[in-house]
């Protein structure tokens, strides 16, 4: 490893440190330390908030990292779990799991299980259909237009479920969907755990055949790289790890887009294996961030990760239009 990537994971980590400290003490009640580690009066309030912080350092390491993947693969720097649909689709299947699993008498721990698996088994859909329209689109622009288009239908069907939904499963939907990231509990975050390790077990694994396939598909395969294994790796590294988080935390827009895009502005991106660690601590860090805005201000936090992503992006083709 160099100096730079030294230098630069050393000042990512006390940054996410300092953001961890400033994310615990940040709330309507000020807090003592003896609170997170004795049964004080004030004892479920700090433990919300180290639910809280468990919560954010999990999805900054598994939205970047999908993302990661997929541009990779993709060769596109604005594939994402956001643009091409992938997020949408998971949406619609946790909409469909809310509003119709509401007279079922099921455990919380398996109402935690089903939310999750509701939403990989509808982003694992998309990223199905999704592979097999790239070999009828050459132009990547399609792709992106494709995504756009599933977004919109998945927004269009979760309107109709809002339209005839029961009062209680709408309120829960819109909970949802705000990121509301201070309802998550310990045994959500437990399963996010399990789904979030199985993703990055999956990546771990993908890392070295992406590397021979960013030097082209003959190259690939002469290194021995199985494609077609490759791409199942891709499927299901990107689908656990952008469903598991949008079952808990709603729609977390645009991470996965550009936490990838700053990292290799400031790094070299023809090195994986540090992209990927990059990826995760940036994204840790910039998620701390979101989650310390959301509380100061009270707004969603899926409305400050579009506020902050919107304008990254439309930079972003501003300079490839100019390229």
């Amino acid at each position: 490893m160099s100096d730079q990537f030294k230098i630069l994971c050393l000042v990512l980590i006390l940054a996410i440190l300092l953001a961890a400290v400033v994310n615990l003490n940040t709330g309507f009640l000020s807090l003592n330390v003896k609170d997170f580690f004795t049964e004080s009066s004030n004892g479920q309030i700090a433990e919300i908030r180290v639910n809280r912080l468990l919560v954010m350092l999990l999805a900054g390491i598994s939205i970047p990292t999908s993302g990661f993947l997929m541009q990779e693969y993709f060769q596109n720097p604005l594939a994402g779990p956001d643009i091409l649909g992938i997020t949408s689709v998971a949406s619609l299947s946790v909409a469909f799991y809310i509003f119709f699993s509401h007279d079922l008498l099921i455990p919380e721990i398996l109402q935690n299980s089903f939310l999750s698996l509701s939403a990989i088994a509808g982003s694992l859909l998309m990223m199905l259909i999704f592979l097999s329209v790239t070999r009828k689109f050459q132009d990547k622009s399609y792709l992106i237009i494709f995504g756009f288009l599933i977004s919109a239908f998945s927004g269009a069907v979760v309107s109709l479920l809002q339209l005839y939904a029961e009062n209680q499963s709408l309120k829960n939907y819109i909970l949802w969907s705000f990121g509301a990231n201070n309802m998550v509990s310990r045994n959500q975050i437990y399963v996010l755990s399990v789904l979030i390790s199985a993703g990055l077990w999956v990546c771990f694994k993908t890392i070295k055949p992406l590397i021979g396939n960013s030097l082209g598909t003959s190259y690939a395969q002469s290194l021995g790289v199985n494609l077609n294994q490759l791409k199942i790796f891709v499927i299901i590294a990107s689908s656990l790890l952008s469903a598991s988080v949008t079952a808990f935390l709603g729609p977390v827009l645009f991470i996965g887009i550009i936490v990838p895009h700053f990292c290799r502005l400031i790094y070299n991106p023809a090195k994986l294996w540090q992209q990927w660690i990059l990826n995760m601590f940036l994204g840790m860090l910039i998620m701390l961030i979101f989650s310390i805005i959301a509380e100061k201000t009270q707004i969603p936090l899926n409305v400050i990760s579009s506020v902050f992503g919107i304008p990254v992006i439309l930079g972003m083709l501003l300079k490839q239009n100019r390229v």
